[in-house]
């Protein structure tokens, strides 16, 4: 099965914040970035389904590019940020956050997920997703989906995972 993962645009938050699953708006510049994605996407369809995490930000971007009744699903949600959530990256202090910042991948937030906790939720989606019938999947989702997806694909390794972030309005191909 081919899935093609798209990432949301630009999104109006202050650089460097920590927006998690805050369902935050999207920068004033969407029509053109959606417009862009729409030609970079029309390359893959047509798709056999369609799935979105329910966040507007994703949800936004399905829709401009044609799929108002993409499947919401939770799993494909950005990392949750728990206490962390809209707070700045540089205002993270302490010993929670130097724990954190060490060991991402493994560490959770405090009230929110580790790197590898979203992983395997991501993975669970993946898993799912290949007993289905289709061939031609399009997944609107997030940085953190978009780099577990490519780790799930062999892509790319854990220890390297951030390396793999997709720019906004990015997309990649995977085969599941």
């Amino acid at each position: 099965m081919k899935v093609s993962l798209i990432r949301h645009t630009a999104v109006d938050v202050p650089q460097g914040t920590c927006y998690g699953q805050t369902d935050v708006p999207v920068k004033s510049s969407f029509p053109e970035e959606a417009a862009l994605v729409k030609s970079n996407l029309e390359a893959s369809m047509p798709f056999d389904k369609v799935y979105c995490s329910p966040l507007t930000r994703a949800v936004k971007l399905a829709t401009y590019c044609g799929y108002p009744d993409a499947q919401r699903d939770e799993r494909i949600l950005e990392m949750s940020m728990g206490d962390w959530e809209m707070k700045l990256y540089d205002d993270l202090k302490g010993p929670l956050a130097d724990e954190w910042y060490a060991d991402y991948l493994h560490i959770p937030t405090p009230h929110g997920e580790s790197f590898e906790m979203q992983y395997r939720r991501v993975s669970q989606f993946l898993d799912d997703l290949r007993q289905l019938p289709y061939q031609n999947v399009a997944v609107f989702a997030h940085g953190g989906v978009l780099i577990s997806a490519q780790i799930y694909a062999g892509k790319v390794s854990f220890e390297n995972a951030f390396s793999a972030l997709v720019p906004y309005g990015g997309i990649i191909k995977i085969e599941i």
